[in-house]
């Protein structure tokens, strides 16, 4: 495996799709919402390493045989990347304002916060809040999500950092917490629209997002220092997520900021929508 870290770059987007350059590989995916006309020439986008169609069922398209496993480096943090089934590669980059919101929230704590980042992934918001000085609560409902972002943690030197690495259905996991009585300082959260816990438990966001939201409650320190919610489903504006932040904290000393998450290029690249974000953190001068 060539082990060359190269960073992230959005390369241009348009007529639904969008070209990145993930390290050493350039890919061409779906990105519905991009209506307008792409940037760049056919031939450009013709260069893609690989590209990703949902016709006729979902399948990559590779010029070559792609490595079975290759890096990318995103807002200072080492990813190891895999093409899946579903056109995902292992990193999402639109979240790295998150992270910093994240980092940010926990710079000045005048002790180690406990952290928990639930639907976790690859672990992005993981490394971010370890490297930040933080304790983590890593939980994913896929084992396999939760080994690869143990592998990550190991490429970003952070194998020893104090981070629980959990398989579970997030509900669950929750209410046992709750019972226990731990209590969290921070809490990241990038629910799915639709989704299936360890023992193929439903989960339907719009359905069940206070729920979520009420468990989360009841694992909150009385003296938060910071809630993220991050999400792509459609219809969960950024105005939607901030109003569910600022109802889950009322009574909270805290500001709630909204925003889209947003994939930037290089000058003259369009900026690309991808979803929403929304952060609550404690006021400046709370003890």
């Amino acid at each position: 495996m060539n082990t060359r870290v190269m960073p992230y770059r959005l390369l241009d987007s348009g007529d639904g799709r969008k070209l990145e350059q993930f390290g050493e590989l350039v890919l061409d995916r779906p990105r519905s919402g991009a209506v307008w006309h792409k940037s760049l020439p056919a031939g450009v986008w013709g260069k893609a390493n690989g590209v990703f169609v949902r016709e006729g069922g979902t399948q990559w398209s590779w010029k070559v045989q792609p490595p079975k496993e290759w890096r990318v480096s995103v807002d200072g943090l080492t990813f190891a990347l895999r093409p899946t089934d579903f056109g995902h590669v292992g990193v999402f980059p639109e979240h790295v304002h998150g992270w910093r919101f994240v980092a940010d929230a926990l710079a000045g704590a005048k002790e180690q916060p406990n952290v928990l980042n639930l639907f976790a992934y690859s672990g992005g918001a993981t490394l971010a809040a370890a490297r930040a000085g933080a304790r983590v609560c890593h939980l994913d409902a896929a084992k396999k999500m939760v080994d690869w972002a143990r592998e990550n943690a190991g490429l970003n030197g952070l194998s020893d950092a104090p981070i629980r690495w959990i398989t579970d259905d997030v509900m669950k996991f929750l209410k046992r917490e709750a019972r226990r009585g731990a209590r969290y300082e921070g809490i990241i959260l990038d629910p799915p629209n639709f989704g299936r816990g360890t023992r193929m438990e439903v989960f339907k966001l719009e359905e069940q997002v206070w729920e979520l939201l009420d468990a989360v409650r009841d694992v909150l320190a009385e003296k938060p220092l910071f809630v993220v919610l991050t999400c792509h489903a459609a219809g969960f504006t950024p105005m939607v997520l901030g109003h569910l932040l600022g109802q889950l904290l009322a009574g909270k000393r805290g500001q709630v900021e909204a925003s889209e998450m947003v994939l930037a290029g290089e000058p003259g690249v369009l900026p690309l929508p991808v979803g929403s974000f929304a952060g609550w953190r404690r006021g400046a001068g709370e003890s």
